[in-house]
């Protein structure tokens, strides 16, 4: 299974008899009642000594279509996603500085101007999305790293939550009193070469949801998941320390969990958000402002002289 923007290397081993097979992919959906673009999409895998198209003398086989999923079949996406693997032991962090649970999903929002086109939620309300309950804002004339590096204020704040502000059963009937998120551009503050997990949990708020989460600037392991809320206290014992996969995207399980880990070694603003383009302008994302370490080394650079201004 692949999300929005994410890739996978694969080896393939070439032991059929040769002819012409389709490679076929459809979608993968989690939302209920969303619409979505049911097509299917293929491509051909050749063997060179098959019979080619354009030989007039020879017996063309027509493409072997291979038989596909459901377009929700969760059980199986999930089954063929936990074996993914490094190919081999990977070092591990064996001692977190940040600890991180962010609840990620969609919420309302109560429209202000009414009959307005954005106003497509129920009772005279938007859609809106959110990570630990506040909605991203983007900045409207000044970059988020622009104003970081020099020191302009009032583009952002780095109170961004580390832990939901309000717990409840997230991924349960959800009091509709928790569906409003606040809205704000906060970043988080990690220091340099910090030891970071970030466990990314998805809500049942207005539904339930694969949410493809992205990092820039870095690549992840993917140390552990499940379905339902994460419990601190035994999920970990499970977690995969020895050869996770290496990820810069990863899906929230619907209704469930999934848990990352990576070091700050890259200093900067690093924009973390679901790679539904949908999602972003929603609000789920949020930012990470990763602290200078010691030396030019470990320092973001200049600007060049040449930058082109927005």
């Amino acid at each position: 299974m692949l999300g929005p923007g994410q890739t996978t290397d694969v080896l393939l081993t070439a032991d059929q008899p040769p002819a012409h097979y389709y490679a076929a992919a459809r979608a993968y959906q989690t939302a209920q009642n969303a619409a979505f673009d049911n097509t299917t999409t293929t491509a051909i895998l050749e063997y060179k000594s098959a019979a080619a198209c354009d030989s007039k003398n020879a017996k063309f086989s027509a493409p072997v279509l291979p038989s596909l999923l459901a377009y929700n079949d969760t059980a199986t996406a999930t089954a063929f996603s936990v074996q993914i693997k490094s190919p081999s032991q990977v070092q591990i962090p064996t001692q977190i500085d940040e600890n991180l649970y962010f609840i990620v999903g969609l919420g309302l929002i109560n429209c202000t101007v009414p009959k307005s086109p954005r106003c497509q939620g129920p009772n005279n309300t938007r859609f809106a999305a959110s990570m630990n309950n506040v909605s991203f804002v983007f900045p409207k004339t000044t970059s988020l790293m622009q104003a970081y590096y020099n020191g302009i204020p009032g583009v952002f704040t780095t109170d961004f939550p580390p832990v939901p502000q309000v717990q409840f059963d997230y991924t349960g009937n959800v009091s509709r009193g928790l569906w409003t998120p606040s809205r704000g551009t906060k970043l988080y503050k990690l220091k340099y070469g910090s030891s970071v997990q970030i466990v990314l949990q998805d809500t049942s708020i207005v539904t339930s949801e694969d949410h493809p989460m992205h990092l820039h600037g870095y690549h992840f392991y993917v140390v552990g998941s499940g379905f339902g809320n994460f419990n601190p206290r035994t999920d970990p014992a499970k977690f995969n320390l020895i050869d996770p996969p290496l990820r810069n995207t990863i899906g929230t399980n619907p209704g469930g969990w999934v848990a990352i880990l990576f070091v700050a070694d890259n200093p900067g603003v690093w924009l973390m958000h679901c790679h539904l383009d949908a999602h972003i302008f929603l609000g789920l994302a949020m930012a990470f402002v990763v602290e200078n370490g010691n030396g030019p080394l470990q320092s973001v650079i200049p600007p060049p002289a040449d930058l082109p201004q927005c």
